[in-house]
């Protein structure tokens, strides 16, 4: 079969097209995040808590930022998404608040609110980005701090929005659109600067291109994101002008095959898009059929993505205006707040879907051999037949060659003084010394794993079995690990292992105690 493993920065994920929503109030953080760990846990995929910063193509591994091991890969997928690209502006990295990753910012943000009704101060707020996400956000965060102002009383102009972008707003919609959003920002009070964009960013001010200022003490950047900078530094993909990876209307790779990518961080060179959800929701089927193909060996299927899209964006507070193609209405109004109610129902639909989960299963037989061990080849399909007969003797060891592999790659192994003979002198028991006036005190743990990422689960066995040593006031010398991890492929078994003993190590090496030794073992899990 095939282990899917989800490499992501955080475990909660938000859903864009509810965010505005989220920031006027209308939703809670529940609400607007999908959390991946029980929708792995259905789909039966690891799931790993980083953030990817390079791909190592050669020896197909996905280099992780926190410096654990990196994951190993057959197939991969990118979808990363944008990042913020302030930077390109000068002091915009040290005085403006991305709206990307949105903890961040709506931390930030609640805190503005709170300080504001606390004190009373007046304020100046800028949001610097002319695109349908810039002007959602200005009129909800209007919105929504007016309506805090209120409830406190409090002048609700106390503070005042201003939107600034270097062309004009609603770019990539229809001109009615940006007529209908000009009148909404006059009837909510937001300043509207257009075809003046930001040159320097200083301490309460922005300075715009043609030289005027603008007071700001809360500036939020919500311009077009650039690529993230490791797939230009850190990856063998050939990128597009921007830094995106440049992908066939397969979705894979220009370059590498079995390289995928989808979402933002993709470029479709024969279908250009703008970047917005929708496109890549509809990249999603597409992908996952790709992917399957690409593990069969089976011939990829081009994907053609639609020309027009249907947007519904929201005024702050609870309204819409409908955009499609160069047709678009709504806007403040009963024909805007219907559009709202509707958009409101999509979206609690779309994130009911992640949050009820049916029977994975439903009822089906799983086929004694999938197809995709099947593709792999007589080698793979032997190995797997081999395993109801796998010899139990000798506490059915991982082999010696499997394991000198990973005691290799796990260099440098932890060490301490007291240890007399261990890994570093192979034999059949360890030996450690006892300082003089001392005792020696020895405990065993060992459970089934309760998590799925392998390296996270050797770090808890190892805290678990070292608090034993700490509650008795002593300090650990030594370590015998007892590791057990499924039957595999041969590869597959050294990754597992791998992985498993290097979570463990890194809580040892911490403690100044000694891997001294141990035995490993093939089971039914980990």
């Amino acid at each position: 079969g095939v282990r899917v493993t989800l490499i992501a920065n955080t475990l909660r994920t938000p859903y864009s097209g509810m965010l505005p929503g989220l920031v006027a109030g209308h939703y809670t953080w529940d609400e607007t995040h999908v959390d991946l760990q029980p929708l792995c846990k259905f789909g039966n995929h690891r799931v790993i808590h980083d953030e990817c910063v390079g791909i190592d193509y050669e020896n197909k591994r996905i280099l992780l930022k926190s410096g654990r091991p990196s994951v190993k890969f057959d197939v991969a997928s990118v979808d990363v998404g944008i990042t913020p690209s302030a930077g390109e502006v000068d002091g915009a990295d040290a005085h403006t608040v991305p709206v990307k990753p949105i903890g961040g910012f709506n931390a930030r943000w609640e805190a503005l609110m709170t300080r504001v009704i606390e004190h009373g101060v007046e304020c100046q707020v800028c949001v610097v980005g002319g695109g349908a996400g810039g002007a959602e956000l200005a009129l909800s965060m209007r919105c929504r701090m007016r309506r805090e102002l209120a409830k406190a009383n409090l002048d609700e102009n106390l503070v005042k929005f201003t939107l600034i972008t270097r062309g004009e707003i609603m770019p990539t919609h229809a001109k009615s659109v940006r007529k209908t959003f000009l009148g909404v920002f006059a009837e909510h009070g937001v300043d509207v600067v257009e075809n003046d964009g930001v040159m320097r960013a200083e301490n309460g001010k922005l300075i715009l291109q043609s030289g005027r200022a603008i007071e700001s003490n809360e500036t939020i950047w919500c311009t077009q994101a650039g690529a993230a900078k490791w797939l230009r530094d850190n990856t063998p993909l050939v990128l597009d002008d921007k830094g995106f990876i440049a992908v066939n209307p397969t979705l894979e790779s220009t370059s590498h095959k079995n390289i995928f990518a989808a979402g933002d961080v993709a470029n479709v060179l024969k279908h250009p898009r703008p970047k917005a959800g929708v496109f890549a929701v509809r990249q999603g089927p597409p992908l996952e059929k790709n992917l399957r193909r690409a593990l069969l060996g089976e011939a990829l299927v081009d994907f053609t993505p639609q020309s027009v899209f249907l947007g519904l964006i929201t005024t702050g507070d609870k309204s819409a205006v409908l955009s499609y193609g160069k047709m678009s209405f709504g806007g403040l109004g009963p024909v805007g707040e219907k559009l709202w109610r509707w958009k409101d129902k999509i979206d609690r639909k779309w994130m009911k879907m992640y949050a009820d989960l049916p029977d994975m299963m439903g009822g089906k037989k799983e086929d004694e051999a999938s197809k995709i061990a099947l593709a792999a080849g007589p080698e793979t399909m032997a190995a797997l037949r081999a395993v109801p007969m796998r010899c139990g003797g000798c506490g059915a060891k991982v082999g010696a060659t499997v394991l000198s592999r990973v005691m290799k790659r796990l260099e440098p192994i932890p060490t301490n003084p007291n240890v007399e003979i261990g890994i570093d002198q192979p034999d059949d028991a360890a030996v450690v010394s006892t300082p003089p006036g001392m005792v020696s005190i020895q405990t065993v743990d060992y459970f089934r794993s309760f998590v799925d990422d392998p390296y996270i689960f050797g770090q808890v066995a190892a805290v678990h079995a070292l608090g034993d040593c700490w509650a008795m006031g002593a300090d650990p010398h030594a370590a015998l690990a007892i590791a057990s991890v499924p039957y595999g492929l041969e590869a597959q078994v050294e990754e597992t292992l791998y992985q498993m003993m290097a979570g463990a190590c890194s809580v040892l090496r911490e403690a100044g105690c000694a891997l001294a030794g141990g035995h490993s073992c093939e089971g039914a899990e980990l």
